[in-house]
């Protein structure tokens, strides 16, 4: 790195330049060599059904077996809902030693499409539950590990998938270099717009062309007309359909108002002024996703003066599986301190300005009582890629296209330039990650049999 290319980073988290950075990442090789990012070993007195039974603690009842059944589908439907599992087993592994903002739980079926604040369609990571600042490399074995069990599940050859493995680890790195000769504005508010590149293959363009398609009937105008009708007098309300959707209980809906306020109270002022325009007509809770299952999580409905109808989600926001499971202390400095102790939600909301070039205007958090939530748009034209249908260059292309994502986002903290000198322009973390990622996901596959045995037995039965 040259001197030009040097930037006193003491305001902002670091005492040291950019290139002090990367030669600080350079000289770490003596402590940690790439090779060791290889190595994979169970921790001693590793219990991963015991995390799962934790986590179920705090979840809500009636919905864990929900959970359960959607974890037991397949090594990869478990996988997705193990990040805490992996982090418990990524902490008793090498760490190079440096932290960024991190997602936390970067697997391929994280990263989708969305329609930015401008009406740009955009791919970037899409899920921020457990978005915390931690080693850099713990995103980038997740990701890989979930390249190896999506590419088994579409019974791609082991040479091949072996191959698809190293090339987005080699993404990755190409990928943080990349985005580190950026001028900082750049790195923070470039999208990954994977659509305009003229170099798309036409396969590939094929399934985002297609995915696209799909997007197109993900809005909260579907959701309003598909979920809500009208009362006898006038008002909507939602259609329950039980578990996946249910309305608030009468006695809680004075909570709502209360709610709503103290999320404006988060926004900037156009947003928290538009929003004042705007009445709650109907609150339902609502099941999502794999992991998250279990979690508070609610739809609300908005209207405003003419009728229009918007949805918002509430969900819950708990400490990330990186600090609880992980064992990793806030890195203070990137975040509010006193906010990102206080509130989970806070700290899922600013994660998530930080990775992505573009986010959410509705984005917000509140506490109530005991528990704390942000608030997003539901439904702004996100999709996720279908994996199970992709053949297997648009699975490489895809693998590779989440881990350029994935540099973008890292190369907007301060000490990505250390990860670069890490991993050097060589292969040599790029073979180790990928060899680690193979020994886990044997692992996640032994896990995924123990899972569904105890599953059989009743194990996590209330």
């Amino acid at each position: 790195m040259s001197a030009s290319r040097r930037r006193d980073m003491t305001s902002i988290g670091t005492p040291l330049s950019e290139a002090d950075l990367f030669e600080a990442g350079r000289a770490a090789r003596e402590q940690v060599p790439r090779s060791a990012q290889a190595e994979y070993q169970p921790p001693p007195g590793r219990d991963p059904l015991g995390i799962l039974r934790t986590q179920h603690e705090s979840r809500l009842p009636w919905l864990v077996e929900l959970r359960i059944e959607r974890m037991s589908s397949d090594p990869f439907a478990f996988y997705r809902g193990t990040a805490a599992i992996q982090a418990a087993d990524l902490h008793a592994g090498p760490n190079s030693g440096a932290e960024v903002i991190i997602c936390g739980d970067a697997h391929l079926s994280n990263f989708g499409i969305f329609r930015s604040p401008e009406r740009a369609m955009v791919f970037d990571i899409n899920d921020f539950d457990e978005a915390f600042s931690g080693p850099w490399e713990w995103d980038v074995k997740r990701l890989l590990t979930s390249v190896v069990l999506a590419g088994r599940s579409l019974g791609m050859p082991p040479a091949d998938l072996k191959a698809a493995v190293v090339d987005a680890a080699r993404m990755y790195r190409d990928g943080l270099r990349n985005a580190l000769n950026l001028p900082l504005y750049g790195r923070y508010f470039t999208p990954t717009d994977m659509f305009r590149r003229q170099t798309l293959d036409p396969d590939f363009e094929r399934m985002v062309k297609r995915t696209l398609k799909q997007s197109e009937k993900r809005t909260s105008a579907r959701v309003a007309s598909r979920t809500l009708e009208e009362d006898a007098d006038g008002s909507l309300r939602f259609v329950e359909q039980p578990p996946i959707l249910t309305r608030l209980e009468p006695e809680m809906r004075p909570l709502i108002d209360q709610v709503f306020e103290s999320y404006r109270r988060s926004l900037p002022p156009n947003i928290a002024l538009m929003l004042s325009q705007y009445t709650v007509v109907d609150v339902a809770r609502r099941v999502v996703g794999v992991g998250s299952v279990g979690t508070r999580c609610f739809i609300i409905a908005l209207a405003d003066p003419t009728g229009d109808v918007q949805i918002l989600q509430l969900k819950e926001a708990n400490l990330s599986v990186i600090e609880e499971f992980g064992h990793v202390p806030p890195a203070f400095g990137y975040l509010d301190a006193e906010l990102q102790t206080e509130h989970q939600g806070y700290r899922v909301v600013g994660c998530q300005r930080i990775l992505q070039a573009v986010s959410d205007p509705f984005l917000g958090y509140l506490n109530l009582e005991q528990y704390s939530f942000y608030m997003r748009m539901f439904r702004n034209r996100n999709a996720s890629f279908e994996i199970a249908a992709m053949n297997r260059n648009q699975f490489t292309t895809y693998a590779q296209a989440c881990s350029v994502v994935l540099a973008r986002a890292h190369a907007r903290s301060p000490k990505a330039s250390y990860a670069a000198g890490y991993m050097g322009k060589g292969d040599s973390f790029a073979r180790a990650v990928a060899e680690w990622s193979h020994a886990y996901a044997v692992q996640a596959e032994i896990d995924y049999d123990l899972f569904a045995q105890a599953a059989r037995d009743g194990y996590y039965a209330a």
